[in-house]
């Protein structure tokens, strides 16, 4: 598959995950790889966006502004490697909420794609998430996914047996397909 655009989850994927959230952009903490793959991605020409749940903002556990001081410093953390993140989507509703953005549903994706426009194609889009959610949602748009290991990835493979390759890390799985 010729990869021109990559999807990603955040929490877990991309930086440590926590079952207390992440609050703030000093508990935000790049897991090994993470920031170093999607720049060597982004520096071949692949479009990079990001698709995250953020229930934490209607909990009240922290506010939008400190969800875009996190999202800065993954920003500069990319871009201090020669990178870009080409787009940003969340979801600040709670899983109650029955909200269509909140993952699994396909809201979030589908925002990514209208950012995208008419660089997007199906087959040669990825979306890379740690939780079967992730999955689902890439299911519900049509895209191929893969599960990393980190976040929740390792029970999501114990619990759900995916279909769909597995690897330890976005920087392994960038390591063996880049």
């Amino acid at each position: 598959m010729a990869l021109r655009t990559l999807f990603l989850d955040r929490d877990g994927v991309i930086n440590h995950d926590s079952p207390d959230y992440i609050k703030s952009a000093a508990e935000w903490q790049p897991l090994p790889g993470a920031l170093e793959a999607i720049a060597t991605l982004s520096q071949q020409g692949v479009w990079i966006g990001i698709a995250t749940n953020q229930s934490g903002l209607a909990r009240g556990l922290f506010t939008s502004v400190d969800l875009d001081q996190m999202h800065l410093k993954m920003r500069q953390g990319v871009e201090a490697l020669g990178g870009r993140i080409d787009a940003i989507a969340h979801c600040f509703h709670l899983p109650d909420d029955c909200c269509r953005c909140r993952k699994p549903e396909p809201g979030l994706l589908e925002q990514l794609i209208r950012q995208r426009g008419e660089g997007f194609v199906s087959h040669e889009t990825l979306m890379i998430g740690d939780s079967y959610k992730d999955l689902q949602a890439a299911q519900a748009v049509g895209i191929p996914a893969v599960l990393v290991r980190t976040g929740k990835g390792a029970n999501t493979e114990r619990d759900h047996a995916p279909t769909v390759p597995v690897y330890d890390s976005l920087g392994h799985w960038a390591e063996l397909n880049v």
